[in-house]
């Protein structure tokens, strides 16, 4: 059963700094999905940390390599979910974020230096964005289908899986 707050509580604040990854899930706000593109976008965020900014926001810095789906549905106002896990034996836990995100582009970012004081040093593309979420509710609930796991290291540029990737034409 999950437990609902206002606001970032200071144990969330815990795991969300913890964490090695955490997954952005957005919504196109007609939900309408098109040619390429659904009406929900989820994508998992590693090598760059989501800071805690306050109770009620948190950002980070977002790179190029894939569609930009949360940027397009959070420019058109549709509403962000970020989850983050915990992957440890001793604390089984999900945090959950709800709100409304902001888009900028990292040099215009008023969060630009303490965003680009940890960069994501492997995974060697341009940084595409700042990503503030304005946090309207959180829920923490126990975590327990989430499988206990080591964190190895963050993926290399060289280690960027191609296997499911349709080759382009030049």
């Amino acid at each position: 059963m999950a437990d609902y707050f206002d606001r970032i509580t200071d144990k969330q604040a815990d795991l969300i700094r913890q964490a090695q990854v955490f997954f952005v899930a957005t919504a196109d706000p007609g939900l309408a999905p098109g040619m390429h593109v659904g009406a929900v976008n989820v994508s998992p965020k590693g090598g760059v940390p989501l800071h805690v900014l306050d109770e009620r926001r948190v950002a980070y810095l977002d790179y190029t390599g894939s569609g930009n789906e949360t940027a397009r549905h959070s420019t058109a106002g549709g509403p962000i979910t970020v989850m983050v896990c915990s992957f440890d034996s001793e604390d089984a836990a999900v945090v959950r974020l709800y709100g409304h995100a902001t888009v900028t582009p990292v040099a215009e970012s008023p969060l630009a230096e303490q965003l680009l004081a940890a960069p994501a040093e492997e995974i060697a593309l341009p940084q595409r964005q700042a990503i503030v979420v304005d946090v309207e509710s959180t829920a923490t609930s126990c975590g327990y289908g989430v499988p206990v796991m080591e964190f190895g290291a963050q993926r290399t540029v060289r280690e960027r899986g191609r296997r499911y990737k349709v080759p382009r034409k030049a």
